[in-house]
């Protein structure tokens, strides 16, 4: 699935700071007249894509309008800088910018819309479905006409898709291509975009011709108007069509897919394009694994070091402010110096003020040190992650091409050997994103373990989340909450690689002292005494060190079961 369509905002944010320009004279508050070429220095890189200078300037006019008070321009400022990090994968950047903003647009409404349009697009980037349907709602309030609320009605119907509401999702599209069923030629971007995404819902729900018509007409409409990009969005939807049942035709889709996502350096649909091509059991298989990881591998580094620098340029930017605000308490500190006697009461008024200026200071300053200790941490993480690519990954990849080299293709076996291969590679790939993820033992910890569990969904398995909302997490040590979340983690990847479950059920309860878990799945399930110990022994050692047990009940064709207990 393409990224969420945000170009109209783009430019209706340009035209918003187009129509507020005014020719600046000599007359004007030199301070404002700072603040605005600083702002239209910042609009010239982003239109340049030097967005690493474009986000400096945003960051440097919004702090001089600031000190204006202008609530409308600090709102521009941070707007656009928080979409440029979207642009830039900075997702929980930009949520943070964004909620910077917040304040200012409740003193000037015109922007509330975009902002609720781009929080519902980091959500929804995130796989935070539900809140990215509510910001996608409430901008949906703050526009009046039509037009304008096409786009987070299409966003929502996206969002559905990714839930597999289908239902909702095809009755709201259903509704948008009607209003858009003018005879007008050539057909809108909107209304084409519109046709796939239906044509999309209708085959994910099952209506294989009728959803193939829609994806296949759009994509013709789209060649015949010239656009390039949305004509990525068609491929890649038919080649998910015919990935199951047509691979020669869903490796064409995927293949101009890839190409037309090369000329326009899209990134992210690259990559898509290139999982359909590695899974389709091409004799190239080893080719595409080797550009996926390779191109997977560049897009991590060039983001992590984006997301650095906008962290750096606004952590500057404070250090800045506050060391000229340090500079003015000093200087005042030394003017009250200079008081007669007759003003010690009024000095020590003033000094106690200072102090307390010095102490929210001080503790900014520890707050800031924080976030760069954690933006190192997220720096040596990356670093270990390369090195396992590297040094674990690479060397798979390499047997895998050479086995292709010395080996007869025809032979079924060499083939089968070869998927294994590819196959082993792959999960490689997920086990060391997964092991790496850093676990938020915070306010957001069950949100964030059961978006992990949800995650194993697909199309053969049902994961069921019970009551994980009974337990009070913020009761819960942290050591604890990470144990938790691994052991789980290793189960459900336990469950997909050997279970061939259809249904897990994973549920939570508690008493006074105790927390339970129970997890069930109805897969092929194993012999008691036959378990493999050792498989299993580093779920035993976590949930033994936060003074746990854990229980394993298996028999043949009778699924899987594990009992956890552990102490409150």
């Amino acid at each position: 699935m393409l990224r969420s369509p945000i170009f109209c905002l783009l430019i209706f944010f340009f035209l918003i700071s187009c129509k507020d320009k005014t020719p600046i004279s000599t007359t004007v508050n030199p301070n404002k007249k700072e603040a605005s070429l600083l702002q239209e220095k910042a609009i010239a890189h982003f239109q340049k894509s030097n967005f690493n200078t474009s986000f400096y300037n945003f960051n440097k006019s919004k702090i001089a309008f600031e000190k204006l008070k202008d609530s409308s321009n600090i709102s521009f400022n941070l707007i656009q800088m928080a979409y440029i990090q979207q642009m830039n994968g900075d997702y929980y950047g930009s949520k943070e910018t964004l909620t910077e903003a917040l304040p200012y647009i409740r003193k000037d409404k015109n922007y509330l819309a975009a902002v609720n349009n781009f929080f519902g697009i980091a959500d929804k980037e995130l796989s935070i479905y539900d809140d990215a349907i509510y910001y996608y709602s409430e901008a949906l309030k703050g526009v009046k006409d039509e037009s304008s609320k096409q786009a987070p009605l299409n966003n929502i119907a996206v969002v559905y898709i990714q839930q597999k509401k289908y239902d909702k999702a095809i009755k709201i599209l259903e509704s948008l291509l009607n209003k858009n069923s003018s005879l007008a030629k050539p057909p809108t971007k909107r209304k084409l975009r519109i046709l796939d995404n239906l044509g999309f819902a209708y085959f994910k729900k099952g209506m294989n011709e009728k959803g193939l018509a829609l994806m296949l007409e759009s994509l013709n409409l789209r060649n015949q108007t010239e656009d390039v990009y949305g004509s990525i969005e068609s491929c890649l939807h038919l080649a998910e069509y015919y990935s199951k049942t047509d691979t020669k035709k869903s490796n064409q889709y995927a293949q101009l897919a890839y190409q037309n996502a090369t000329k326009l350096n899209s990134i992210d649909e690259r990559l898509e394009a290139l999982s359909f091509l590695m899974t389709n059991n091409s004799i190239r298989n080893t080719t595409y694994a080797q550009k996926y990881v390779f191109l997977n591998d560049s897009i991590i580094k060039i983001r992590n070091n984006f997301k650095n620098k906008f962290a750096k340029i606004k952590y500057d930017s404070k250090k800045e402010k506050d060391e000229n605000q340090k500079l003015r308490l000093e200087k005042a500190e030394n003017l009250l110096a200079l008081k007669d006697a007759e003003k010690e009461k009024i000095i020590f008024i003033a000094t106690f003020i200072i102090l307390l200026f010095l102490g929210a200071y001080l503790k900014k300053h520890l707050d800031n040190r924080n976030r760069i200790g954690k933006i190192k941490t997220a720096y040596d993480t990356e670093t270990r992650i390369a090195k396992d690519i590297h040094d674990e990954l690479a060397n798979d990849v390499f047997h895998a091409i050479t086995f292709t080299q010395t080996q007869p293709l025809t032979n079924e076996n060499t083939k089968e050997t070869l998927i294994q291969k590819l196959d082993h590679i792959y999960t490689r790939v997920r086990g060391i994103s997964k092991e790496n993820n850093d676990i938020d033992t915070g306010e957001n910890f069950s949100a964030n373990l059961k978006e992990m569990l949800s995650t194993y969904n697909s199309n053969t398995t049902n994961v069921i989340i019970n009551s994980i909302e009974k337990i009070n997490w913020d009761a819960i040590d942290d050591i604890k909450k990470i144990a938790v979340y691994r052991v789980l983690q290793e189960l459900m990847v336990n469950m997909k690689k050997h279970s061939a479950a259809s249904r897990v059920v994973v549920k939570f309860d508690s008493n006074q002292k105790m927390i339970i878990i129970d997890y069930v799945d109805d897969g092929q399930g194993s012999i008691k005494n036959k378990i493999n110990k050792n498989g299993l022994q580093n779920m035993e050692n976590r949930i033994l060190a936060i003074k746990g047990s854990i229980i394993f009940d298996t028999e043949p064709n009778k699924g899987f079961k594990v009992k956890i207990t552990l102490p409150k």
